[in-house]
């Protein structure tokens, strides 16, 4: 079984036998939007003054896609600033001071942090992934799956040495905006030097790229998106996160076995491709196991929503439960339910309530909520990941962060194998693949999908997060 310490001993062979094809493939990566660096002027009878070309304005596609040369997040600091300049002009060393600097300041900057690596590798032969997260607003999700990208980035650079292949990340920013979404792939698929792409967020999103990275046959890993759709739908699309019917069978179980409950009221959102999706997989686990879902209510229904009537309807009726298949979009009518069901119900839910909004503003109301994610911090608090991570952003990082680090470290583990981008693919199918990931080896079923159990969380008072409460797994 490979892993990705088994390269570390087979580098040397690998750039002898590759070494002429990796020159090959290799010298059409580079920068995307960095400005040529002066050229000193020939020698002539009259000096001559040397104008420097203007860049054309970069398009409303460019500004979403950077690998240095710009911030994709706002209000970047003086330092940062200088740093990105700096390599936009093509002066590594002195992006790399500033860069790191302003890593000094801010040491949580997961795009600084990239920028950092790539502006180490410089002008150097390096193999190209791009990520795609939701960072335009500073979108705390979008931050966590930078996180993990860039830890793995540099783990990976630096298992390869001085003499291998580096790999360069190149940051995309779709807003999780469908149309945005189709448009970043269809680009990422004409830029030859992309080999494989870590995205999408939410399951809608995804579904709406995933034909684009088909058609164009380059590799795309999901660290987020856990639709039961994705599961098949191309053999260009995998994921590292394990598919909604993994979270939906452990929450059915605990409501069934642990709880002792029958009779389930579910909220879901029926703009969400995710939602829509842990919605039918829980009604059919539960049905499975003997318990039965007695009403569903749409959250993203407004005109319809009434939290304290349902919850009222819901006492009458003899539920025992309430299942919240809630998305991001609708945190707050689903933080009003928690209000409403005031601890006279058991809550369980999907893994987009495990966010710091709901640990915030759900505070009592939240306690108890038992949520269903693919990895937690203190499942493994000493391991190589955790502890890197807490060395890098000087604090734990979400299983978001957990699942992009795996993402990065299969394409890089592939890349090892045959840097191409149906190598890549060929590769991350192979019966006997495994990459070292952050939750352990990385392993892809034939579906794209990955064969691991969720892990159930619940919300309890708490120091860790700073907000009062925390989410720690269920003993």
């Amino acid at each position: 079984m490979r892993t990705l310490k088994n390269y570390k001993f087979e580098i040397i062979l690998f750039l002898a036998t590759f070494g002429i094809l990796g020159i090959f493939f290799l010298g059409i990566s580079g920068s995307f939007s960095r400005k040529p660096a002066n050229v000193a002027a020939t020698s002539s009878s009259e000096p001559k003054v040397k104008v420097k070309p203007q860049s054309p304005s970069p398009s409303p596609l460019e500004k979403r896609l950077s690998d240095g040369s710009q911030s994709l997040l706002p209000d970047p600091s003086d330092l940062k600033q200088q740093g990105i300049a700096a390599y936009a002009d093509g002066n590594y060393a002195t992006a790399i001071t500033a860069l790191e600097a302003a890593l000094n300041e801010n040491r949580n900057d997961p795009e600084a942090f990239i920028y950092l690596n790539n502006a180490r590798i410089g002008e150097k032969p390096a193999h190209t992934l791009a990520v795609i997260a939701p960072i335009g607003n500073t979108s705390e999700i979008g931050l966590e799956i930078l996180r993990g990208a860039g830890q793995a980035q540099q783990e990976l650079n630096q298992l390869v040495g001085a003499g291998g292949t580096p790999i360069k990340i190149l940051i995309a920013n779709d807003d999780n905006d469908p149309s945005i979404a189709k448009s970043v792939a269809t680009d990422l698929v004409k830029r030859s030097e992309v080999l494989g792409v870590l995205g999408h967020y939410s399951s809608g999103v995804t579904l709406e790229a995933a034909p684009v990275y088909n058609q164009g046959k380059l590799p795309m890993v999901s660290a987020i998106s856990t639709s039961v759709e994705l599961s098949g739908f191309s053999p260009y699309v995998l994921r590292t996160v394990p598919s909604d019917s993994f979270a939906a069978a452990a929450l059915a179980r605990y409501m069934i076995n642990d709880l002792g409950a029958q009779k389930a009221i579910l909220y879901y959102d029926s703009n969400s491709a995710y939602s829509l999706s842990l919605k039918s997989e829980f009604a059919t686990s539960v049905f499975s196991d003997g318990g039965e879902v007695m009403t569903e209510y749409d959250l993203a229904d407004s005109s319809n929503f009434d939290a304290d009537k349902q919850i009222a309807l819901a006492k009458e009726q003899g539920a025992d439960v309430i299942m919240l298949a809630s998305s991001t979009d609708t945190l707050d009518p689903s933080l009003d339910v928690m209000a409403a069901v005031n601890q006279e119900f058991p809550l369980i839910g999907g893994d987009d309530l495990y966010h710091p909004r709901v640990l915030e503003d759900g505070g009592a109301n939240a306690e108890g909520l038992v949520v269903a994610v693919p990895w937690h911090v203190l499942s493994d608090p000493n391991s190589e990941f955790v502890t890197g991570a807490r060395d890098i952003w000087g604090g734990d990082v979400s299983w978001r962060s957990a699942m992009a680090y795996d993402a990065i470290a299969a394409l890089g583990a592939a890349l090892l194998e045959d840097p191409s981008r149906e190598g890549i693919r060929k590769t991350l199918h192979e019966a006997n693949f495994s990459a070292d990931g952050a939750t352990g080896n990385v392993h892809f079923l034939p579906s794209g999908d990955r064969n691991r159990a969720a892990q159930l969380v619940h919300i309890q008072p708490g120091e860790r997060s700073g907000l009062g409460f925390d989410f720690i797994p269920v003993e």
